[in-house]
């Protein structure tokens, strides 16, 4: 039995939380995750590294986790220019939406596994990233097909066809065995669904007039447990599935839904409220159906709100209206005093603080 120390570690962490920087409505067709992961120490068998249990991480999702697969597709949710990726290894922009790493990245690093988790669809992918996971997420993806459509990026459809292709290619080089190994004992991470209420729903999708907010929900669950079905179909066993952060409270919604005082909107985060409560129902529904499974829902809805309401809680030294310089149009020297990178996104400390609490409730599920 392995015990771990937990080591919370708020005042830590590289580059971290900047100045978010508003680069237009349209560019940010993505959506506001607040990611998760810190610092574990091992206590009990100090010999075997995290990986021994989770040999691999795979990602599905939109642009929290996106590492680099919307760089080479016409569509304007991108991040593969200046100022994104300022603090990321070497400081170049790898079409990661924040000033470093994203989640994606954070938990392969938390988890000795590799520093950095690489888009599948990079051409300089190498072929041992393979047998330690890669990132089929992509920015402005959403559950409702209409979503990936109207920003022109990889739909859940056509990320699991990458991964079918990625296990063909892992019996190929690594044999049968090791891809079992990974489907068995890899952890799969699915984070998406903001874009389907900021963009489809409220947004430009219009899909207001056709769905009201709980069928729309509904809408957004039946494809969320399609897909987990799917994955569990193809082999992985250790899914976490992410519910929704206060997307209300994100800068873009706050600027253009708030008000003169620029305050959440109540309407998005009621909505994400109401498909997480349904999610997590479907997700244990799910892991009670599927006994050799494990599927666990992860909320990453009231820690980040947290965050947002008391930055200095977290070593954020700005009041929270400060936090929220919207129309900064240079990213801010002093990028460790901010919780936003840009209008959707957090930047690379604050995802450590944030992802945390995923770590310490739930990683105990995969072990």
């Amino acid at each position: 039995m392995w015990t771990y120390r937990i080591s919370t570690i708020l005042n830590y962490l590289g580059p971290g939380p900047t100045c978010y920087q508003f680069l237009s409505y349209r560019l940010s067709y993505n959506s506001f995750f607040y990611p998760f992961f810190f610092r574990l120490s091992t206590l009990a068998n100090p010999e075997l590294p995290y990986n021994s249990s989770i040999p691999a991480v795979i990602f599905f999702g939109d642009s929290i986790v996106d590492t680099g697969n919307n760089n080479n597709l016409v569509t304007i949710a991108k991040a593969n220019y200046p100022p994104y990726g300022q603090d990321f290894m070497g400081g170049r922009p790898t079409g990661r939406f924040s000033n470093g790493k994203v989640p994606s990245d954070l938990i392969a690093e938390e988890l000795g596994i590799k520093e950095a988790l690489p888009a599948y669809l990079d051409p300089n992918l190498q072929t041992e990233d393979l047998r330690t996971g890669v990132n089929f997420a992509s920015g402005g993806a959403g559950y409702d097909p209409l979503t990936s459509e109207l920003a022109s990026v990889l739909s859940l459809t056509d990320q699991l066809e990458l991964f079918r292709e990625y296990l063909t290619k892992l019996h190929e080089i690594f044999g049968e065995d090791n891809k079992n190994k990974i489907l068995s004992n890899g952890l799969f991470a699915v984070v998406i669904g903001s874009n389907d209420i900021t963009n489809t729903y409220f947004g430009l999708g219009g899909q207001k007039s056709h769905y009201d907010v709980p069928s729309y929900t509904d809408l957004m669950l039946n494809s969320a447990s399609s897909f987990i079905q799917e994955l569990y179909k193809v082999g992985a066993l250790k899914i976490a599935v992410f519910g929704l952060p206060p997307i209300g409270c994100m800068p873009s919604q706050r600027t253009l839904r708030g008000g003169v005082l620029r305050q959440c909107a109540d309407d998005y985060n009621q909505m994400a409220q109401l498909f997480n409560s349904k999610l997590r129902a479907e997700i244990n529904s799910l892991d009670s159906r599927y006994p050799k499974a494990r599927m666990v829902y992860v909320d990453i809805y009231n820690r980040p709100l947290d965050l947002i309401n008391k930055p200095q809680k977290y070593g954020m030294l700005l009041p929270s209206l400060s936090t929220f310089a919207f129309l900064c149009q240079y990213t801010c020297s002093n990028v460790l005093d901010y919780v936003f990178w840009d209008s959707f996104h957090l930047t690379e400390r604050a995802y450590r603080v944030v992802v945390q609490q995923f770590l310490k409730q739930n990683l105990i599920s995969f072990l």
